[in-house]
Formats: C-alpha cells, sequence, structure tokens
C-alpha cells in the first residue's frame, strides 16, 4: 500500500507535515490549493479515515499513524478561525501524470 505524506502552511504561516499510509489524500486534497480550515479539517481526516479503512481491509488491523495525523490536524485547526485560509503546500509522492494516448501507444513491460 503506498503511503504519502502533505505539508500544509496554517494560517499563521506554522508549515506541517502529515502522514498518510494511502494515495487517497489525492482525491480529497490538490497540492498548491488553498481551502478554509474548516475544508482542509474535514476533507483531511474523511481521507485519513478512508485510509485508514483501507488498510484495516488489506492489514486486518487499524493504522494509528492515520488516526495520529487526523487528531493533530483536528486540534491544529481548532486554534484558529474556521473561514482562515490553509494551503496545502506539497504532496509527495505525487500521483503519477498518465494521458489516455501514452498509455495506449506504450505496450506493457515484459518482466
Amino acid at each position: 500500500m503506498p503511503e504519502m505524506t502533505f505539508t500544509v502552511r496554517w494560517p499563521d504561516g506554522a508549515v506541517r507535515e502529515y502522514y498518510s499510509p494511502s494515495l487517497v489524500m489525492h482525491d480529497h486534497l490538490e497540492s498548491g490549493a488553498d481551502y478554509t480550515v474548516t475544508e482542509l479539517r474535514d476533507r483531511a481526516t474523511t481521507a485519513l479515515g478512508e485510509a485508514a479503512e483501507r488498510v484495516r481491509a488489506k492489514f486486518g488491523f487499524a493504522c494509528t499513524s492515520a488516526a495520529a495525523s487526523a487528531a493533530d490536524i483536528t486540534s491544529t485547526a481548532d486554534g484558529y478561525d474556521d473561514d482562515a485560509t490553509v494551503t496545502v503546500i506539497t504532496m509527495y509522492p505525487p500521483l503519477p501524470q498518465t494521458t489516455s494516448s501514452s498509455a495506449s501507444s506504450h505496450p506493457p513491460e515484459s518482466p
């Protein structure tokens, strides 16, 4: 299961890095995008919940790191106005860039 980190700039300029055990974060957040504190908290905790469930489905146990990231984001968000702006600085690794033309023009590699 590919894991990732994402880096956030909070309204006061503080920069924090968070961990996810899944690339599902890309379905909820976008690198370089601005969100309100409420929106970031909601999107990130939803995504981290999905990531934790993927770990549970695959390995049979919860991901405590995803829960810790969600708790940290929630407690940090509680220190700011709900409408203040948060920026997602980076998401690593980024999603692979694929295009339909490149996918169809290159045959799969042999082992």
